[in-house]
């Protein structure tokens, strides 16, 4: 069980079955009344936020959320298939659960998956993945405006914004969690 006073970002718990993450709290001790905590929290399988204010004393279950390491393999056009490292069972997954992460994994990457109850319901891709630039249009020799962008389409198919200097081929580094370019990466 977990107290709304042990409430902190990123604590799961459940409300009527379903399961939550807390994304902000703030314990309130008015000069008048009970103290409360004002917490903002997400519905894990549903996506939606909601603001509600708890006593301290309230007592939720605890969700348990299990987070796997699983080689994203291929996609048949419909469902996206996932392989367990140790036990090298294969899941397939639907668009929803994997909409974030795909256009930054491409076959035999590792992603990072969670599930409640034995069902998947978000995949993540790593923080920070280097990808090779497919296509994007030629710089313009003398615009050297500062911060001047571009579109760039990556091998995963992923279109993000670069700076002009870059052409296809390049290999680039991108944080998956904003979808911004990081800069040039290395050859591996």
């Amino acid at each position: 069980m977990v107290y709304a006073s042990d409430f902190r970002k990123g604590v799961t718990f459940e409300i009527n079955g379903d399961p939550h993450v807390v994304l902000d709290f703030q314990h309130v001790k008015p000069g008048k009344g009970a103290a409360f905590v004002r917490t903002k929290y997400r519905n894990i399988l549903t996506g939606a936020t909601r603001e509600e204010a708890f006593n301290p004393n309230d007592k939720f279950p605890k969700a348990h959320i299990e987070t796997k390491q699983m080689q994203y393999l291929y996609s048949d056009g419909e469902l996206y298939y996932f392989m367990d490292q140790e036990s090298y069972d294969q899941i397939p997954l639907s668009q929803e659960v994997v909409e974030e992460a795909i256009k930054y994994l491409r076959e035999n990457d590792i992603a990072t998956i969670k599930f409640y109850k034995g069902n998947a319901f978000i995949v993540e891709a790593p923080n920070f993945v280097n990808l090779k630039v497919t296509e994007t249009e030629p710089g313009v020799k003398g615009d050297t405006a500062t911060n001047v962008t571009k579109a760039a389409t990556v091998e995963t198919g992923a279109v993000i914004q670069v700076p002009i200097f870059i052409e296809e081929g390049e290999l680039i580094q991108i944080d998956t969690r904003t979808g911004e370019y990081l800069g040039r990466a290395k050859e591996a």
